[in-house]
C-alpha cells in the first residue's frame, strides 16, 4: 500500500541539488581525458608523432579506447601503434592504415 503525507511546499520549490563531488578516479579520468585533447589537438601534421607511456595500473585497452574517442570528438583520424611500455600516436595517413585481415582491394579474387 503507498503511504501519503503532507509535505512541505518549499520541497518542491527548491533550486537543484548541488553536484556530486567526482570521486579521485573520476577526477583521474578527466584529467587524462583533458591532457589527450591537448596532445590530439597539437598533431597538424604526419610529422607530429607523440609517445604515450602507461601507469602499471593502466590497461592498455582501455587507453587504447579513450584516445580514439577524444579523436573522434574532434573529428581527427589518429594511428594508435603499440611501443614498449605504451603507445605511439599520430596522425593517420594511407601508410599507418591497417587493412586488419580484410583483402587489399584491386586484387582479383580467385
Amino acid at each position: 500500500m503507498v503511504k501519503v503525507r503532507k509535505a512541505d511546499p518549499a520541497l518542491m520549490d527548491k533550486a537543484s541539488q548541488r553536484p556530486r563531488e567526482l570521486s579521485p578516479a573520476a577526477r583521474e579520468r578527466e584529467q587524462q581525458q583533458r591532457q589527450f585533447k591537448k596532445l590530439i589537438a597539437q598533431l597538424t601534421g604526419p610529422d607530429q608523432v607523440f609517445e604515450v607511456r602507461l601507469d602499471p595500473n593502466e590497461k592498455p585497452i582501455t587507453i587504447r579506447q579513450r584516445l580514439l574517442r577524444v579523436a573522434g570528438d574532434a573529428n581527427v583520424e589518429i594511428a594508435v601503434r603499440k611501443h614498449g611500455d605504451g603507445f605511439l600516436v599520430g596522425l593517420l595517413t594511407p601508410e599507418r592504415r591497417t587493412n586488419r585481415g580484410r583483402k587489399a582491394s584491386g586484387t582479383p579474387s580467385a
